[in-house]
């Protein structure tokens, strides 16, 4: 069985995927608490409509670019993920670890991103 934050973590990483924002939406509703903070070594953003906004330039940027989870541990609602960021074709262009924290109803209130800045 799939442990519940590593359902809510793939939920989130698909919306990295998702094409359009009422898709990304959708899938923040699964994943995310409304008021959660996304920070990498490029932006930090608060909110949904931050994070759609960061989503959308990274898209104009790499085209059809999603991630893809290596590893996944949790423990007392947080979590830390290694990834693979795929261009459009599934290549691999990059590779990070990020770090979740949950609440209580087990949606991602603060995401944090570690990767080389280009």
């Amino acid at each position: 069985m799939t442990h519940p934050l590593k359902l809510t973590w793939e939920t989130y990483t698909a919306s990295w995927k998702a094409a359009t924002p009422t898709e990304k939406q959708t899938l923040f509703a699964q994943s995310l608490d409304p008021q959660c903070v996304y920070n990498d070594p490029n932006v930090a953003a608060q909110g949904w409509r931050e994070l759609t906004a960061y989503m959308e330039a990274f898209h104009q940027q790499v085209p059809g670019g999603h991630f893809q989870t290596k590893t996944f541990v949790s423990h007392h609602q947080q979590s830390m993920a290694t990834w693979n960021m795929l261009d459009g074709n599934g290549q691999v262009i990059g590779e990070g670890t990020s770090y979740g924290k949950y609440n209580d109803q087990g949606k991602l209130v603060a995401m944090t991103g570690f990767f080389a800045a280009a």
